[in-house]
């Protein structure tokens, strides 16, 4: 390769790669290093088109590095912001971009250049084509990237995890902000490219998310941008991990925002074009069919883009987020617990209040681990999403997804000294009934609890004295003023209500109630 090109700055732009962060500004061309030898062109341009279009390429195999130039520099810094929560994967190897110090490509006079622009072309009109985009990119009228989608018969949560992962089947979903408005949960959600929000909206449609319910209702926006303020349970932007998670909420962990923030987290076929998994289509009848185990029929990896990285490209494999899809089961792995104070009961108590807890296994040999099964794998999402990184017994918890899919009872005469609960009779299930409100008062921890089926007789005092006396700082109290079998308690901390939800859920307040705990959106 000819020294006199832009590779006469790839002394620089090689030299900055010492670090995470780029010291160059945005620019539309970006920096590849760590490239396979093997790679080709389209494999490359592959990266930058979920992104938008793709204007230049020039590969430099001999110092496996290559600079990617994009139409448009926004495109270019989405592109960055996203690849840097999640690293994208060529050929099975971890590939890195950041900017680099030259503003445009100029590779007319160079060697292999007449293969770079077929392939160009190529990838770029199967991606960029149809009715979605014009010739360079831009879009036409009423085909947005934002589609604003409705969930009618609510008979079950639908938590903002649960949309990303069947939207991300469809392409590289960048934000996502969810609400409630006429009583409907609503969402937004933008894709990289409008040709994704075109499919997902096509094959989506007056689907049902769980058999016989949740259906989707999906349409193009009027915005063609989301704004996303805050990353928390109601919105998220995937490509910025630095946003506040605002009132008070925890910030989401990282490794857990990677994970949400690539496709491929439950069940995807999207390992590239030998993985692609085999095309079903939506069954009239038999078995309860969920959309979060679903592969999109009929579309090839010639249609679809975002998630899929290579487009058809044989051998080639991208996993965006830096390890192999996983198929996420029912049951979770909690780390870092406190050995000396938790038990499965305690462990069933809180992570029941996002779903309904089967068994509960403290590990033998680590008790500061335990594995929680849950019914389904919705409700262990839930939980993972708003239990990991919560303080519990002074320690703060690690929530992930365990590759068991089930959690083993110990065999008769086995030793077990009471670590392996089955909770799967117990009364105190929150989500047995089908269309419980339980399944709309799903909050975050937060330091104000939601107490209910309090007893006439039962005065604030009592209460107060309930908790105080247990350990806990009670900062303030109310009853709900047209309900008095609710009430509102502020304690010290997050942490403190955690502790006090375990301690004091179905406590025995006489006259045959036993209270109800469960964390309150509301402060005093």
């Amino acid at each position: 390769m000819s020294t006199s090109t832009p590779s006469t700055a790839n002394g620089n732009d090689s030299r900055q790669f010492k670090g995470d962060r780029s010291p160059c500004g945005p620019s539309r061309v970006l920096h590849v290093r760590k490239v396979p030898i093997e790679v080709s062109e389209a494999e490359l341009i592959s990266l930058g088109v979920p992104f938008g279009r793709v204007t230049n390429l020039l590969m430099l195999k001999g110092k496996n590095q290559a600079f990617i130039e994009m139409a448009s520099e926004e495109a270019a810094i989405t592109m960055v912001n996203y690849y840097t929560t999640a690293t994208p994967h060529v050929r099975n190897q971890p590939v890195y971009i950041q900017y680099s110090n030259h503003r445009e490509l100029k590779t007319d006079n160079l060697p292999n250049q007449g293969r770079v622009q077929a392939a160009l072309q190529a990838v770029n009109a199967v991606a960029l084509g149809g009715s979605a985009s014009g010739g360079d990119g831009t879009l036409m009228p009423g085909q947005s990237p934002v589609l604003r989608i409705i969930v009618e018969n609510l008979f079950y949560p639908v938590s903002l995890e649960v949309l990303h992962q069947i939207f991300s089947k469809f392409g590289t979903v960048l934000k996502i902000i969810t609400f409630t408005k006429n009583n409907q949960f609503q969402a937004l959600l933008q894709y990289a490219d409008p040709m994704n929000a075109h499919h997902a909206k096509v094959t989506l449609d007056g689907q049902n998310i769980y058999n016989a319910c949740c259906t989707l209702r999906v349409e193009f926006s009027k915005l063609t941008s989301l704004n996303v303020k805050y990353n928390n349970d109601k919105s998220r932007d995937f490509t910025r991990l630095d946003l506040p998670s605002g009132d008070g909420q925890p910030t989401m962990d990282p490794a857990l925002t990677a994970a949400f923030g690539a496709p491929g987290i439950i069940s995807s076929p999207y390992a590239g074009a030998a993985g692609f998994g085999p095309a079903i289509g939506f069954p009239q009848a038999g078995p309860p069919f969920d959309l979060l185990s679903y592969v999109p029929p009929g579309l090839s990896m010639h249609t679809m883009t975002g998630a899929l990285g290579p487009l058809a490209m044989p051998g080639s494999r991208m996993t965006l987020h830096g390890m192999a899809p996983i198929a996420v089961h029912a049951v979770l792995l909690v780390s870092n617990l406190n050995p000396d104070s938790i038990s499965p009961h305690g462990l069933f108590i809180l992570f029941g209040v996002y779903g309904d807890v089967h068994r509960v296994k403290i590990l033998f040999n680590k008790k500061e681990n335990a594995l929680i099964q849950m019914a389904d794998a919705t409700q262990a999402q839930l939980a993972m999403s708003h239990l990991n990184g919560q303080r519990l017994h002074g320690k703060v918890i690690r929530v992930t997804v365990s590759k068991h899919q089930t959690v083993q009872l110990p065999r008769e005469g086995q030793e077990d000294q009471g670590l392996t609960k089955d909770f799967s009779g117990s009364p105190l299930h929150r989500f047995k009934k089908p269309g419980s409100k339980n399944f709309q008062n799903i909050f975050p921890p937060s330091a104000t609890l939601h107490l209910s089926n309090i007893p006439p007789s039962i005065t604030d005092d009592i209460l107060k004295e309930l908790f105080a006396g247990t350990g806990y700082t009670v900062k303030a109290f109310k009853f709900f003023q047209k309900d008095r079998k609710m009430a509102l308690i502020q304690l010290g901390s997050v942490e403190e209500a955690i502790q006090a939800l375990i301690d004091l859920h179905n406590h025995d307040l006489g006259e045959n109630h036993h209270l109800r705990v469960s964390f309150s959106k509301s402060t005093i």
